[in-house]
Order: structure tokens, then sequence, then C-alpha cells
């Protein structure tokens, strides 16, 4: 053979060879279009589907009108499987995997549909739409309908597990537009009963003509029993109903409701936050605890999912899962205790707070806050200055600087710092003057007699002891509260109102009865109001329920990564015997005769205003047994005056 013929047929074989390779190269598979698809379902989007251009056009309808009753959920949808036809190779079937998050539950809605997928001339796989892709067995006619069961809301509990807020029963007062049909007599209806109830009668009255021709309007709800509305009369008004049934609620309106909040409809906020697990129409908490733990108390609502025809006749039922009541809020919160706490400041105009801790535990028992702070918590989120009762943090301070009971301290009538005149309340007893004990100028109240120690304890040595009764501005309790915050870097004439609870100095009524009850348990308390699970973190207070501002914040307030000082059982000894020299000898005799334990007791006084109109909150603090009470006027006279008689009707109530 000539070298051109082998030549010639190394070349043919070669062809061959390429040929064949060319020719065994696989086509693309069906994953890449199944993955297409998957993720069109999940979005509603199907521009880039493997669907032909009328099929996207049809699928995009048909998803938004069949999901439209799932609306804010969107699924997430999953390639479970792709496989081709063993007997056909240009077909395939794709395995989609479908997951809604319905609630907050970890119950999921799942399910499978199944897709068909051909290969054409050009190798490219597109999907045949049905609308069975969205979910089992639908129908081109059929769309999706979500039916919710509320679940019963968590009764939120005080101690002992009592229920403190639990379904009670309520009338629901309103127009029914079912019983007068005229609107000249619904508008009239409207108008009288805003008149009985003392509501705007224009307001109400639009309110009603704006409903549907069938609605019930509701004006008020009143709980059963209440004296200050006649159910029955309002009843008789014609086109007015009255409609029992029940809802969440304390023992009586004003109980504890500045802490606990209030149960209602839901917001247009509160609705848009819990991102579909709220919807227009459901109760939720409003404010307070049943706000913060809203989530918690409100379980978990039943679900069924329905396919239906247009005209609603036929219904088939693709998932259901049963309300989960929600879970109970367990406080701390002693009713009988809460109940005497209000009623002690029923008639109390300025704002005014008690609140009762158990030392042993840091349970706090009552916290009241009286009408006058206007629905706000004076008793946890109150911002004032302490006054004298400050001065066990002063003392505290002064003992580890190394003075005693029993030190000298100089109590002149005034003392000028930087050109600032301090003196004693008016009235200080002239024999109290002069050198004296430091017992006797606790006892007494000497603000002349601690500003003159104020180089035995700096504005660092307050903060700590500050911090060691209890008394830090950035504790987390797991309930919104402020506790007390002393300013750094302060000299001069700051310092020296620093040192009697006044200047910049701030507490509240809940801070000065955890200074008290420190001291009583020998050892810094830090108080509770909720009982969480162990390991359980407390969801954040909701913006409305942060400590709102009553004289503004220290700008330089103790700072709250500062390291803290433990309190010493000898140091609470200590302060505990210059506390019952208070009611032994000093500004709280009145107290030696209140049954049960020894009382021992701090008064406070602090002036706030402009010079030539000073007024004074009015504070006293007390340990009595395992019980430790802060009481709070906004505005008095003295503390032993004003504070005084509340603190000893409360602590004479709450004798077992």
């Amino acid at each position: 053979m000539t070298s051109r013929g082998v030549a010639g047929t190394l070349a043919a074989a070669l062809g061959v060879m390429l040929g064949a390779t060319a020719c065994s190269a696989d086509p693309p598979g069906p994953e890449a279009a199944s993955k297409a698809l998957a993720a069109a379902l999940a979005s509603g989007t199907f521009t880039s589907a493997p669907l032909t251009t009328t099929d996207a056009g049809t699928a995009k309808a048909q998803w938004a009108a069949a999901y439209e009753g799932l609306d804010p959920w969107t699924p997430a949808v999953a390639l479970e499987s792709t496989a081709v036809d063993e007997k056909d190779k240009d077909s395939a079937t794709a395995v989609l995997r479908f997951t809604w998050d319905v609630d907050d539950s970890t119950d999921d809605w799942t399910y499978e549909t199944h897709a068909r997928l051909t290969r054409g001339e050009d190798d490219a796989w597109t999907a045949a739409w049905s609308p069975t892709l969205l979910a089992p067995d639908l129908s081109s006619t059929e769309v999706l309908k979500v039916s919710r069961i509320p679940a019963p809301r968590g009764e939120v509990l005080g101690a002992g597990g009592v229920a403190i807020i639990e379904p009670r029963p309520v009338y629901r007062i309103g127009v029914d537009k079912t019983h007068v049909t005229d609107p000249a007599a619904q508008d009239a209806a409207a108008r009288e009963l805003a008149a009985a109830l003392e509501i705007n009668p224009d307001e109400y009255a639009a309110k009603v003509a704006a409903a549907g021709p069938k609605a019930f309007v509701e004006a008020i709800v009143v709980r059963d029993g209440d004296p200050t509305y006649d159910v029955g009369k309002l009843d008789l008004i014609d086109g007015v109903s009255a409609i029992p049934d029940t809802l969440p609620l304390a023992p009586s309106r004003a109980f504890a409701r500045p802490i606990l909040g209030g149960v209602g409809e839901a917001t247009a906020e509160i609705i848009k936050k819990s991102g579909g697990a709220v919807v227009a129409g459901d109760l939720a908490g409003l404010s307070g605890l049943e706000r913060q733990y809203d989530a918690q108390l409100r379980g978990f609502k039943g679900l069924t999912v329905e396919a239906t025809s247009p005209d609603g006749t036929a219904v088939r039922k693709l998932y259901e899962h049963a309300p989960v009541p929600g879970t109970p809020l367990q406080t701390t919160l002693d009713i009988n205790l809460q109940l005497v706490a209000e009623n002690v400041l029923v008639g109390v105009g300025p704002a005014s707070a008690v609140v009762a801790i158990r030392p042993s535990t840091g349970d706090v028992l009552a916290a009241a806050s009286g009408a006058g702070g206007e629905g706000m918590s004076t008793a946890t989120l109150g911002q004032f200055a302490p006054g004298s009762t400050f001065k066990v943090v002063s003392a505290l301070a002064l003992l580890r600087a190394g003075l005693t009971p029993d030190t000298s301290v100089s109590c002149p009538p005034t003392v000028t710092v930087d050109g600032r005149e301090f003196d004693n309340f008016p009235g200080y007893p002239a024999d109290k003057l002069g050198d004296v004990p430091l017992r006797t100028a606790f006892a007494n109240s000497c603000n002349t007699a601690f500003i003159s120690a104020r180089d035995s304890a700096t504005q660092d040595a307050l903060i700590d002891a500050a911090g060691s009764l209890g008394l830090l501005p950035d504790a987390s309790l797991g309930f919104p509260a402020f506790l007390g915050a002393v300013p750094g870097g302060s000299d001069g004439t700051d310092h020296a109102a620093s040192m009697i609870g006044q200047g910049r100095v701030l507490a509240s009524p809940l801070g000065m009865a955890t200074v008290a009850a420190s001291v009583a348990h020998g050892s810094t308390v830090v108080p509770r109001i909720v009982v969480l699970p162990e390991g359980a973190s407390a969801p954040e207070p909701s913006p409305t329920d942060e400590p709102s501002e009553s004289e503004g914040p220290s700008d330089e307030a103790t700072a709250s990564e500062r390291p803290q000082v433990p309190l010493t059982a000898d140091e609470a000894a200590t302060l505990t015997s210059l506390m019952r020299s208070v009611v032994t000898e000093g500004g709280a005799t009145f107290l030696q005769d209140v049954p049960g334990a020894e009382v021992s007791a701090k008064t406070g006084t602090a002036q706030f205003g402009d010079a030539g109109s000073l007024q004074n909150h009015v504070w006293m603090i007390a340990v009595q047994g395992d019980l430790a009470v802060a009481v709070f006027v906004d505005v008095g006279e003295y503390g032993s005056t004003t504070a005084g008689p509340l603190l000893e009707s409360f602590l004479q109530a709450a004798q077992p």
C-alpha cells in the first residue's frame, strides 16, 4: 500500500472515531428545568420558568388566584426528585415538596405535587402546566381558603398559681342594624346610646352609618356586674343589643393595669409585626405584660386549609390542625396585697405608688400605681429623686469608708458647698444638731451631716453602694422597669446633692423597695414579677412600655458594665439597725405600734421645680419581716406626713 493510501485509511479511521465521540455526549437532563419550576412556584414569577409563553401567563394568574386566600404566606418549594421515564427518555417526572409556615408553631403544612416534563427537539425541557402543581388535585376553578379557630388565651397567674387574668363575663353593647333597618332609626339609636354612655354621638353615629346593612356596631364592652352601667336599661333602647361574651380580664378594671396591660382587638401595627400569626379581628395583648408575652399567651390558632369552588358549594379539606391553648404567664403578684396597695392609693391625687417585695426571693408582691399617674406604671417606670431614702445608700458608702453608727458627724443648721447653701427640713429638732452620732443623723435625716461627710464617700463610692443595694440602671428584669441611676463624674454641689438623694440621682418606687429588700435579705436583691421557665429568656417589651421619664435621666448615669460590689451580711445588719433607729428615735416613731414583727424604715423628701415654686416628692421605705415596702407620692408635704400614713395603712392591712 502506498504511503498515500495508508494516510487516507488512518484519516478515515480517525474521522469515524471523532464522530462517534461527538454523538455519544449526553443531552442535558431535566434537573435544571425542574429547579427553575420550583423557584417559580415559590415566588409566583414565571418569566424564567420552563413553560411556554401561554402557560407562563396562565400559571401566574392561577398562582395569584389560588393563593390569595393564604396571604401573607408564600410556600417554600423544594425539588424532591427528578426521574426520567425509563421507556421514554424524552419524558420525566419532578416531585416538588411544598412547605407552608402557617403559624408560629413547629407545625407546617407540607405536601407534594408532580410535574410532567418533556424534552423538545432542541433538547430543552419544558413543563406541562396544571393547577395540580399548586396543590393536590386543584382544579382551574378552585382556590385555597383558610379558616382559623382561636386558641384559648393563656391565663396570667399570680402568687400561688391563682389566676389574675382569666375569662370573665362581659356584655358587648352596640347597635344591631338587623334589629332596626331604617337609616334614620339607626342614627337615632346610635345617638341615644352614645348619650347614655357619654361618648361622642356624631362619631358613633357615623360609625354605625358606615357599617354594613347587617352589622353589629359595638360601642362599649362592660363587665358583668359593673355598677357604672345599667346594662338592662341600655338593652331596652330600640335597636341596641347587649350581647353576652367573655374576655380575659383582671379582678377589677384598675387591678395592676399599668403593669399587666390589656387585651383587645389587634391593631394594624400588631398584625403587621406578627407575620401572619395575628389577623384582623383577633384578640391580642395591647400593652404591658399582655403585649410583651402575647406570643406565649395567645397560643396557636386551629387552622383549616380548604380548596373551594367559586360559589363555595364544593369544599375539599387539604390541611387541619387543632388550636393549641396559650401557655399561662406566671407572675409573683399577690392578689390580696395588690388590692391592699391599690386601696391605699385611692383618693391620692398626684402620681403615687406602693411597691412590696419579698426580700427572701425578690418576688414583687404588689406594684400599685395611683390614678394620678394617668395610666403610667409609676411603681416600676417612674424616675424621681429619692431624697433621704437614698441615705441608706449614702450610709453604706460611709460605712465602707470606715465610719460606724457611733462615729461622730457634724450636723449644723446649714452647710455651704461652692456657694450653694443646703439646709435640713423645716422643723428639724434643734437638740439633734451639732456633733452627733451617725445613727442620730440617719434617724433624724440630717442633710447637713451627710453633706459634711461627702469627702468620705466619693461619687464612685455612691455608685458602688447603689449597685450593691440593687439600684442598677440597666438591669434586665423580664418586664419593663427602671430601678435607679446615680450620675458619674459628679463633684461640688452635684456630689453634695447626691449624698441626700437629690440633684441628678433618680430612682423608681420599685428601685427603692429593692434597696429595702436588699438590706433585709443581707445581699443584693434582684426583683422579679415574671417567673420564667429555667433557661427561658424574656421577649423585648413594647416601646410603649419603656421607662417614661419624669424628670429626665442622668446624662452620666451609672455605667452598666461597672463591676457590682456585693453587699455583705454585716453591712446589711448595720443598715438594718440604722433603719430601725428611724422608728425608735427618729422620724417614723408612728410605726412602732404596727402589729407583727418590728419595723425598720427611712423617710424621704426631695425638692424639685423652680426656685420660686419648689415642691416635694415624698417617700418612705420600710422592712417588716420578709416584706420590704416603698411608698411614693409625687407631690406632698414630707415623707413622714404624706407617705408615712399610707405606709402605715398598708402594713396594717397586710397583716396575715
